[in-house]
């Protein structure tokens, strides 16, 4: 057990910001199964552009690497314009 005021407050705060990220991350990914389970490409082009910026804040945030991001991100813009030339 931490011994030191500092200390104290240091867990405190770093199990808070932990809960944070965690939502933050786990909204995100609910946010990319809600995407991937859409087939009209209108909504899913809309849905897109929330879900990159999603992934874009957690990146700056290093709750995920920007490289994850950025994967996903292609991913999910390939899927997209996947559903464009289905429904066409």
């Amino acid at each position: 057990m931490a011994n030191h005021k500092s200390s104290k407050k240091a867990i405190r705060s770093s199990a808070k910001k932990r809960l944070q990220n965690r939502y933050q991350h786990v909204t995100t990914r609910n946010m990319v199964k809600k995407l991937r389970a859409t087939t009209d490409h209108a909504m899913a082009v809309e849905l897109y552009k929330t879900v990159a910026s999603a992934l874009d804040k957690l990146a700056k945030r290093n709750i995920i690497h920007k490289n994850k991001a950025s994967n996903n991100k292609s991913k999910l813009a390939r899927f997209v314009n996947g559903l464009k030339v289905a429904t066409a």
